[in-house]
């Protein structure tokens, strides 16, 4: 499974990439907006940094304007992939962007109908935001499993990327059941090192290396 980070922050991408273990990067508008930077600048500034899959997101509403900014979005960088939100004028774009051979993530699902347009039209990744389902009362996860499993069924070649992870186990459950990416924050990045019994363990080995005559 692909690890992305989902952050605009460049400072923290640049430490996730140091660890080696980094694939690419997800960012949204609002991210970006954290950053107080120009957007442009920030996507570069992140194309820089890790050569792999980008993904940057069209602020249109309308085929015609998410048309015009996936255009200028793809000549950034060739490892951008243009973020398009799941509604019917953004399945639009991405057919236009299958045909332009423009990399797509289409963003903000959350039923297996949506993945199933999305995946018709043409869309290199899908995002189901598992996250976000959890806090209405919903199984994030099991929206992953049927994705997984109509893509499957169809040899559909969209890739499933897991977003809106909110801890470790959402990475643990993706990787079970055979999700092509997870994209997380900087922090969960970092959780997924961390066991007690690993700490307790290095720091009795640190102890007793103390009592080994020099």
């Amino acid at each position: 499974m692909k690890f992305f980070i989902d952050t605009a922050d460049v400072k923290e991408i640049r430490e996730a990439a140091s660890y080696g273990l980094l694939d690419g990067v997800t960012t949204n508008p609002t991210l970006i907006a954290r950053t107080g930077k120009p957007f442009h600048t920030v996507i570069k500034e992140i194309c820089e940094v890790v050569d792999g899959p980008i993904s940057a997101e069209v602020t249109s509403i309308d085929f015609e304007g998410m048309k015009r900014e996936a255009g200028e979005l793809a000549e950034i960088h060739e490892n951008i992939v243009v973020k398009i939100p799941l509604i019917m004028e953004g399945l639009k774009c991405v057919r236009w962007c299958f045909e332009n051979n423009i990399d797509t993530n289409v963003t903000l699902c959350f039923s297996p109908t949506q993945a199933l347009l999305a995946a018709k039209a043409g869309a290199t990744y899908i995002s189901p935001f598992v996250g976000r389902l959890d806090d209405i009362s919903h199984e994030g996860m099991d929206l992953v499993a049927q994705i997984i499993e109509i893509y499957n069924a169809y040899d559909y070649e969209t890739e499933v990327l897991v977003a809106s992870v909110r801890h470790p186990l959402h990475v643990v459950e993706a990787a079970r059941m055979g999700a092509d990416v997870c994209t997380m924050p900087f922090s969960v990045i970092n959780q997924l090192v961390k066991h007690p019994l690993t700490d307790l363990g290095l720091a009795k080995f640190m102890e007793d290396w103390k009592k080994v005559p020099k």
